[in-house]
């Protein structure tokens, strides 16, 4: 079962368990000595002087610091001392008790404290005067007399020591009862000093009663240097605090922790029970409500001051004083009176001209002490440097903020991913896998060509809700940077990773509308996980960055990393150097594939397509070196290669009467070259070729790519008299609506849709579409990937031209493809002026 332990403080009620036997003794105490003691009121006169001396002795508080301590002192016991000696004992207690009466009517105590004092006093009063009258008579001002007075003046502290130290143990538990009792020697040390004094003064008095006019000349100059003590010092005091204040709260700024630097040395510095700061909620800022409280080492989320002085401060934009001498504010007096507060300061926060929030204290320590004007400016100027320290703290805070986010989607950035997906690696649980999906938004260059970067921005922010939306709550979503989102989560497995994948790629994609366009969201997704793909986020990254590459070339697909995307991604960056060397010492070399009618095979052109063969990589494929020359800027180099050697062997063909048309490849990024169609023009002429015998070749993705950009480059190419084919149609998410609105001849259908006619009805129909389109829009269509016979009827049914494909010859080199013509070409003689017709090719 459990305990039924006190599990806080007793309220201060229960402190009349103490003051009943403390008020008991008195009465006990008194009665015994009045029994005993032959004049017990003796010397009323006397006594009324030494009451007004006590009450007055009791008033002021001097305090003194004594390493880092203060100790708190009153002058009592000195006229005790002397109503010890001078009067009867009963009229001691009587005006010790009274003057305790008086002194605490003066400072305002609540009742249960007001009684707790004024039991304390006469107990310690009538006990010290049944102590003086168990001893022996005093006579004289000897050291007799002194010891027996400073022995019944020791009885008052020992009460009054023992009596707190209990109060404390009953309300709060014996830790605080203990460290009431640790810290009473410095108090011990004040009265023994004080009697000490009394001891003196008696003297004084007993010799002469003109020393009282020395005694009041001493006293008064004794004041004035306290004065002086006590203004330095409370000079000193803040200076110190307000230097430590800004101390602390200039390194704290950086970390984050300035409410508790502010807040626990606001308090000390203005003694107060509670010192609170609120600031409202601001942008992604939230609300702030923090209150530091005496002898409670962590801060709470409350505040002692009431609401409705705090929005007045903020809302009137000054100082909101309540307490003693403070304000005449009735309305007010009663908002705090409601609340059981004494007394509270409630300041504005400045920024500029704006109020970003308060700063309270609130409860002004000691019963007896309350909050002054001149604390007020003391804490305008701790305000004025909390407030450069918020708006520094938030700055900091903002700064911290935007260098880890995206100013664009808010989402965390690269830097932000990257450290927790380092954080995620090291804390991994067995059996689980940490995820990383790079999701590539489709098209965006289109878009912000097309429709300006403004509606590229709202496709980012769009896609970042979406993913924002659909991803699971422990994941992290984030911006890696241009069109890319990053997100990382925990996982099961790899192929739970490409579930996720592909399931937030299906939610995410969708249309968009841009007033009256539409547009269709897709991304290509790359999948990495830790630890099967790397061990840290570096890695990561980097794998991830290959698997979305690869994932783009499938539009729409999601890819998970495997080791031969990497190899193949430090293949290409092995042969950059090497790609340049070729160049220069003419490695590279052109092999041609015959293009041929499909009615007649009568040989119409060739394709010229560049082969490598290294020594060190052996034969590189073209995808791999083309890639290669775009992204070390050696695209146009390799594309004039090929476009001499195809003019130059075109120049020979003709002079030997086989006029031939010669193709080749183009990449889109050639088409952005504006000095391209002007270099054509000038090979051209150096080659003695007409026009119309090259066709340079475009793929579909970089013809068709949503924009008008490669557009007046095309019309320059066609006004040289160039043909212009669309390669691998049908690869690509366009329509032959959009041939329309370019000058292009011909189209070429890709070989994957040529290659399954012959076994897909699919595909079948996808050829006989673009042939009969293509044919009604006058354009030419030329089939890749023509391999076999019946693949070939097929084509010739459905009425296309021309073909090309292992049917009729493999991509030859120069020396190989003459041996080609040669066997395959008829023997009769060709006529002049017409194309060579081939055999049938079995």
């Amino acid at each position: 079962m459990a305990g039924r332990g006190r599990t806080g403080p007793r309220p201060t009620e229960y402190a009349w368990l103490i003051t009943g036997p403390m008020a008991l003794l008195a009465v006990v105490c008194s009665t015994v000595v009045g029994l005993v003691a032959p004049e017990p009121f003796a010397g009323l006169p006397l006594a009324a002087v030494l009451l007004v001396t006590m009450v007055a002795g009791g008033i002021p508080v001097l305090n003194f610091t004594v390493r880092r301590q203060s100790i708190g002192v009153t002058l009592t016991e000195i006229p005790l001392v002397l109503a010890f000696y001078l009067v009867g004992p009963l009229a001691v207690v009587t005006i010790y008790t009274l003057a305790a009466v008086i002194t605490h009517i003066r400072h305002r105590f609540g009742p249960t404290k007001f009684w707790f004092n004024v039991a304390r006093a006469a107990a310690g009063a009538s006990l010290a005067v049944l102590v003086l009258q168990a001893l022996p008579p005093v006579r004289g001002v000897g050291p007799g007399t002194w010891l027996t007075l400073f022995a019944a003046a020791s009885m008052v502290i020992l009460v009054s020591i023992t009596s707190v130290a209990g109060v404390h143990t009953l309300l709060q538990g014996w830790q605080a009862g203990r460290e009431a009792l640790r810290k009473s020697p410095p108090a011990l040390l004040a009265v023994a000093i004080n009697i000490a004094s009394g001891l003196v003064v008696l003297i004084l008095v007993a010799t002469t009663w003109w020393s009282l006019l020395l005694l009041a000349g001493l006293v008064l100059a004794l004041a004035l240097v306290y004065r002086a003590y006590a203004q330095f010092f409370r000079q000193h005091r803040t200076l110190s605090d307000m230097y430590d204040l800004s101390r602390a709260v200039g390194e704290s700024g950086q970390d984050g922790t300035l409410p508790d630097a502010l807040l626990g040395r606001v308090r000390a510095l203005m003694q107060a029970e509670y010192a609170t700061l609120w600031l409202p909620a601001q942008g992604r800022h939230p609300e702030v409500l923090l209150t530091a409280r005496n002898d409670d080492q962590s801060l709470l989320d409350l505040a002692r001051t009431p609401a409705a002085l705090r929005e007045r401060a903020r809302a009137e934009g000054r100082t909101v004083a309540i307490g003693r001498s403070l304000t005449t504010d009735l309305d007010l007096r009663g908002v705090v009176a409601a609340h059981r507060v004494k007394d509270v300061i409630v300041l504005p926060l400045r920024s500029g001209q704006a109020v970003i929030g308060t700063l309270e204290v609130a409860n002004r320590l000691g019963d007896s002490n309350n909050f002054a004007r001149t604390d007020i400016t003391l804490f305008e100027t701790v305000a004025a440097h909390a407030a450069v320290a918020l708006e520094n703290s938030r700055l900091v805070d903002r700064l911290r903020h935007d260098a880890h986010h995206d100013t664009l989607t808010r989402l965390p950035n690269r830097r932000r991913i990257t450290a927790a997906l380092d954080e995620a690696v090291k804390i991994r649980a067995p059996g689980e896998v940490v995820a990383l999906l790079l999701f590539d938004v489709e098209r965006l260059r289109q878009v912000n060509e097309s429709l300006g970067h403004a509606a590229g921005d709202k496709v980012l922010v769009e896609v970042a809700d979406r993913l924002r939306a659909c991803a699971p709550s422990s994941a992290l979503v984030g911006r890696a940077g241009g069109d890319e989102f990053l997100v990382t989560l925990r996982l099961e497995s790899a192929d739970a990773a490409l579930e996720m994948a592909a399931r937030m790629r299906d939610q995410i994609r969708d249309q968009m509308m841009f007033d009256a366009l539409t547009l269709d969201v897709d991304t290509a997704v790359g999948v990495a996980v830790h630890p099967d793909h790397g061990s840290d986020a570096a890695i990561l990254l980097q794998r991830v960055d290959l698997a979305a590459t690869a994932a783009k070339s499938v539009p729409g697909s999601v890819q998970l990393f495997n080791a031969a995307l990497e190899s193949r991604s430090l293949r290409r960056l092995g042969l950059a150097g090497d790609l340049r060397r070729a160049l220069d010492d003419g490695e590279l070399e052109v092999y041609f594939q015959p293009k041929v009618t499909l009615r007649d095979r009568r040989l119409v052109g060739v394709e010229c397509l560049a082969r490598w063969d290294d020594p060190a990589h052996g034969t590189v494929s073209p995808e791999d070196f083309v890639a290669v020359a775009e992204h070390t800027g050696q695209l146009g180099r390799l594309t004039e290669f090929v476009l001499r050697e195809g003019l130059r062997r075109s120049r020979d063909w003709a002079h030997g009467g086989h006029p031939l048309s010669v193709a080749v490849n183009l990449s889109p990024r050639t088409l952005t070259d504006p000095h391209f169609p002007a270099r054509v023009g000038e090979l051209l002429d150096e080659y003695g070729v007409p026009a119309q015998r090259l066709t340079l070749e475009i793929r579909e993705s970089g013809v068709l790519d949503g924009t008008d950009r490669p557009i007046p480059t095309l019309r320059r190419l066609r006004d040289l008299g160039v043909r212009l084919s669309v390669d691998d149609f049908g690869t690509g998410d366009s329509s032959l609506a959009h041939l329309r609105r370019l000058p292009v001849h011909e189209v070429k259908v890709d070989r994957s849709f040529v290659q399954g006619m012959a076994t897909d009805p699919g595909d079948l129909a996808i050829v006989n579409a673009v042939v009969t389109l293509s044919q009604q829009f006058g354009l030419a269509v030329v089939a890749e990937g023509v391999e076999s016979e019946l693949t070939l009827e097929l084509l010739q049914d459905i009425g296309c031209e021309i073909g090309q494909g292992f049917l009729f010859s493999r991509p030859l080199p120069y020396e190989r493809l003459e041996a080609w013509f040669g066997a395959q070409v008829d023997p009769e003689a060709v006529p002049a002026g017409e194309l060579p017709r081939l055999r049938v090719v079995p």
